[in-house]
């Protein structure tokens, strides 16, 4: 079949506005034109899309379908247009990757240095995301390359390994806890807990090994980010579970303690996602090389 973009772009449109009326607006057109256009896309796809009424317009089933592959259509068209500009421009291109806060905090700083100073051409478009959304970024097209926890499934992309993260017990200075020398998760039974929000995958493989052995997550606080938990412990607020590379950099003051938890699900793997390794930009396979720890300029052979 061919398709008109600019009808998906209406489709998109519509939704948004909430009315055909709204939509044409917004894009100087008649209301008839917008209509007709949606009315073509429908006969063309072979399914209803909208459901008009007066007071505006219900997405169908099968509408709330085309309208997640129309948003991905549109990414495609931007990632184009801005390839084909850098390589008018000489730029060499952009890569567009997403990545957990852990792979952020810790490893991504000195690998992407590393890349930038073979490759300084390069433009790097990264994004922090949870590994949940990150996958799905891989998935739809939005990212090349996905770096995400192991606690995540990733079913349906190519996975490679990256990194392994170790998790520790930050605690505040005095804390009964921060004497110790190794932690369990049972040591940690009605403790008051500054924790990640829900959605964070390393969040809810402790809840998850925590209800295993009936051990008590009192959570104090919730907080988005390793940096707002850092803060919350320093306030004396609880007590957490980060990475090493979350807390190690920051005991300089002596705020707060590291203890090691001995057990092995302290320990958990940064793996990197793409949706076809053979699909790659050159620009993309060399950062995942990089990555892999084997640099190689995009050019070599």
């Amino acid at each position: 079949m061919a398709y008109d973009l600019q009808s998906f772009e209406l489709f998109r449109s519509v939704v948004a506005a909430g009315s055909i009326a709204a939509a044409a607006a917004r894009h100087g057109i008649a209301a008839s034109a917008v209509s007709k256009r949606i009315s073509d896309l429908e006969k063309a796809l072979g399914v209803t899309l909208l459901t008009r009424h007066r007071r505006g317009i219900e997405v169908t089933p099968a509408g709330k379908v085309v309208l997640k592959h129309a948003a991905a259509l549109d990414d495609r068209i931007a990632r184009l247009e801005t390839e084909l500009r850098d390589e008018a421009h000489g730029s060499g291109g952009t890569i567009r990757i997403a990545a957990n806060t852990s792979a952020i905090t810790q490893f991504l700083p000195e690998d992407l240095a590393e890349f930038m100073l073979a490759n300084p051409e390069m433009t790097i478009r990264m994004a922090e995301m949870e590994s949940v959304e990150i996958l799905d970024a891989v998935r739809s097209g939005a990212v090349e390359i996905g770096i995400f926890s192991g606690f995540t499934e990733a079913r349906g992309l190519k996975v490679l390994p990256y990194r392994r993260d170790t998790l520790v017990v930050c605690a505040p200075r005095g804390h009964p806890l921060a004497a110790r020398r190794v932690l369990r998760l049972k040591d940690l039974d009605g403790e008051k807990f500054v924790a990640l929000q829900r959605r964070s995958s390393l969040q809810a493989h402790v809840d998850r090994c925590a209800a295993e052995i009936g051990v008590n997550i009192r959570t104090a606080v919730e907080v988005k980010s390793f940096d707002g938990v850092r803060r919350m412990v320093q306030a004396r607020l609880g007590v957490a579970i980060l990475p090493f590379g979350a807390v190690e950099a920051y005991l300089g003051d002596g705020s707060i303690a590291m203890i090691p938890i001995d057990e092995p699900w302290a320990t958990r793997d940064l793996l990197i996602a793409v949706r076809d390794r053979a699909a790659l930009s050159p620009s993309a396979e060399a950062l995942l090389k990089t990555l892999q720890g084997q640099p190689r300029a995009p050019g070599a052979g």
